[in-house]
This record gives structure tokens, C-alpha cells and sequence, in this order.
């Protein structure tokens, strides 16, 4: 305790004053009383978590990449985005792709990976919760952005990147020797700069998620290594494959896409060890995870109906399949609740024929099919959760 000293020494020394006598509480009524606890209880609630908005935005802008205005951006990221901002064209083009693919491989889901309009978030709440579907999404960004760049350094669109300088000279395979030739996709570079621009705004954070984050952005890029394939030309008389020049080539993204999608079934539940470096078991006799798994700490919800504090969506008025038993069919889609059932006239282009010269002729075919999609949920009490 600090002692006193000078003047409030000697205030002590002093005689005491008789204190004014305090003015009493003005009288509170009963409708103002409730007032005051109604306010102090909103204090106290707790704030709802903020969205962080992300570099997939970049996406949605197309060819109007302006660095300053990209919302979710840190600062590391814009100052990549202002040096190469032609790099940032192809990162806009991977988003729309791996968005596309993500869409794809969950089409048939009830979390369909379903993007929102005009939100800088792109997917809103949804990858709040550290679940297995934000385990895919980080890991096929991070995928898509590789795949982009590695693309457009082969194809000349960039100034900074061309063929992978790596591959020269002569080689060997299953077949026998080859020399290097062509243009080897450039892997190494997709990497290096998918690496800093992405994992970016993960290595300030430095918390649990972020930690969760980059391993799986890591598990995106290896996998699209992983698809690189070997293509070769054969050179000899008659077409005789006496000597070969090859090159490496990405493969379709729909490869990495169905890999990742493998990943996610077979995500491992972990938990974050007590120094924040690394990752162990969320229950014992789980397995340990390795550095090909996709991790991932929350159970998902179940999307079956609109929670917006979720970011679910839910299933009503989505299209289910009668007779399937798998998840795009309509008991599991729809959570139960039912579906129901359209009639709907399709018309198509049929017997299509080639007339000399040079037009193709076709008919008018109708076909009238059953459409199924998901009931509402019959109680409102849902409504309580939007």
C-alpha cells in the first residue's frame, strides 16, 4: 500500500470535519426500476461474432481489381495485390473456379456450398464454426488459387512466372529415358505465392482456427501437386518412339476437387494441444491426424432448416430425388419433413440431323417429368431461430 505524503499527510494530521449530510435517493418507481435492469442485462449479453470478410471476394470483381477497395484484405495481401496485380487477376479467376468446383462436389447435399450475393464474406456465418465443410472450403481456395497461377505462368499471362525452370536435361520413368522439353506447367511458383498471399492473414492471427486453417490450406496445395502428370511426345521414323521429350502438366481441377471431396468424408476431429503449435485427438482412440488429413474442431449442423446465427440456409424448396437413398435423396434432403411434387413440361432439341451444307436441323421434343423439392418445416417455432 502507498503511503501518504505531503498534503494528504497532513489532511490526515487535521481534524475531521463533520461530513455534509448526503442527500437522499430520489424515489425510483417500479416502470423505471425495470428500466434500469433491462438496459444493464443488454450489457451484458454477450456480442455476436463478427464475420471476418476474405480474399475469396476477389472473385466476385471479375476484372475490376482495385487493391484498396478488396474488403478482407490485411496488409500483406494488399501490398502483393498492389505489386502483381496481374497475379491478382488469376487469383479472381481461381476463386470463381473453385467455387464452382466446391458447388459441384456438394450439389447433392444439404450444405450445398451455396454463396452469397454481394456479401464480402462470401459464405456468411456458416464458416464461423471451425466444421468440416470450413475445412474444404479453406483447402480448395487454397487449391483453386494454386491451379490458377501455375496455369497462367505456362500459358504467358504473367510477366513474373513462365515454365518451370526446373525441369531440363534428360530424365528417366517406367518407360525409360526422356529429355525434358515443352513447357513444364510451373507448380513450384503456384505454390510459392498461393502460400504467402493466402496463408497471409492466418499467420497474424496465430490462434487455434488460424492453426487449423493453414494445415488445411497446406492440404490444398499438396493435392494439386499430387495430380501433376507426365505428358511426352515420341520422335523416330514411322512414329517410332526411339527418343521422347516430355513436360509436366496439371491435371483438370475436377481431380483435385474429387480428392479434397475424399478428404472431407474422411476429415479427422481434433483439438488444439495447450501451447497453440499443433494439433491432437479430439476424443482418445481417434486416430492422430496427418499431414494429407483434413482437420477440423466443430460438429456441423445439420442445415436442415434457416438458422442465420449458423449460416445455415436450410433445405426448403430444394430439389430431392424420389428414389434415391443416398444423400440427394428426398428423406435424407429434406430431414423428413416431405416434398412436394410438380409436374413440369421440358422441352429439348431431339433428332438432331446434319443437312449439306452446313447447318444442323433438330425437332421440338416434350417430355413432362415429376419434380420433387423439400417441404417447409410444418412449425413455426423454427422461425424463433432466424
Amino acid at each position: 500500500m502507498r503511503r501518504p505524503g505531503g498534503a494528504e499527510h497532513a489532511a490526515q494530521l487535521a481534524p475531521r470535519r463533520a461530513r455534509a449530510p448526503v442527500p437522499a435517493a430520489p424515489d425510483v418507481s417500479p416502470a423505471s426500476a425495470r428500466l434500469r435492469i433491462a438496459c444493464l442485462l443488454l450489457l451484458l449479453l454477450p456480442l455476436p461474432a463478427r464475420v471476418d470478410t476474405s480474399w475469396w471476394y476477389i472473385g466476385a470483381l471479375g476484372a475490376r481489381v482495385i487493391c484498396d477497395n478488396i474488403p478482407g484484405l490485411v496488409s500483406r495481401q494488399r501490398q502483393l495485390c498492389q505489386r502483381y496485380p496481374d497475379i491478382m487477376r488469376s487469383v479472381g479467376e481461381g476463386a470463381r473456379e473453385w467455387i464452382r468446383e466446391c458447388q459441384h462436389q456438394f450439389r447433392h447435399h444439404r450444405w450445398n456450398c451455396t454463396t452469397l450475393d454481394r456479401d464480402h464474406t462470401v459464405f456468411g456465418r456458416v464458416m464461423l464454426r471451425s466444421s468440416r465443410e470450413a475445412a474444404f472450403v479453406y483447402a480448395i481456395s487454397s487449391a483453386g488459387v494454386v491451379h490458377a497461377i501455375t496455369r497462367a505462368c505456362s500459358q504467358g499471362e504473367l510477366s513474373v512466372c513462365s515454365c518451370d525452370p526446373y525441369t531440363r536435361g534428360r530424365h528417366h520413368d517406367q518407360r525409360g529415358d526422356f529429355d525434358w522439353g515443352g513447357c513444364s506447367d510451373n507448380i513450384h511458383y503456384g505454390i510459392r505465392f498461393a502460400k504467402a498471399f493466402v496463408d497471409a492473414k492466418e499467420k497474424r492471427l496465430k490462434d487455434a482456427r488460424a492453426l487449423m486453417n493453414l494445415h488445411n490450406n497446406r492440404c490444398g496445395r499438396t493435392a494439386v501437386r499430387r495430380f501433376l502428370k507426365l505428358e511426352c511426345k515420341c520422335h523416330g521414323v514411322s512414329g517410332s518412339c526411339t527418343l521422347r521429350t516430355c513436360w509436366r502438366a496439371l491435371s483438370d481441377f475436377r481431380r483435385t476437387g474429387d480428392y479434397l471431396r475424399r478428404r472431407y468424408d474422411g476429415a479427422v476431429q481434433v483439438t488444439a494441444t495447450q501451447d497453440g503449435a499443433n494439433f491432437t485427438a479430439a476424443r482418445q482412440g481417434y486416430r492422430r491426424a496427418t499431414r494429407t488429413d483434413l482437420v477440423y474442431f466443430d460438429n456441423s449442423p445439420d442445415y436442415c432448416v434457416l438458422d442465420k446465427a449458423a449460416g445455415s440456409l436450410g433445405t426448403a424448396g430444394r430439389v430431392c430425388s424420389k428414389t434415391s437413398k443416398g444423400t440427394d435423396g428426398c428423406e435424407i434432403m429434406c430431414c423428413g419433413r416431405g416434398y412436394d411434387t410438380t409436374r413440369v413440361t421440358r422441352v429439348t432439341q431431339c433428332e438432331c440431323k446434319f443437312h449439306w451444307c452446313c447447318a444442323v436441323r433438330c425437332k421440338e421434343c416434350r417430355n413432362t417429368v415429376d419434380v420433387h423439392t423439400c417441404k417447409a418445416p410444418k412449425k413455426a417455432e423454427w422461425l424463433d431461430q432466424t
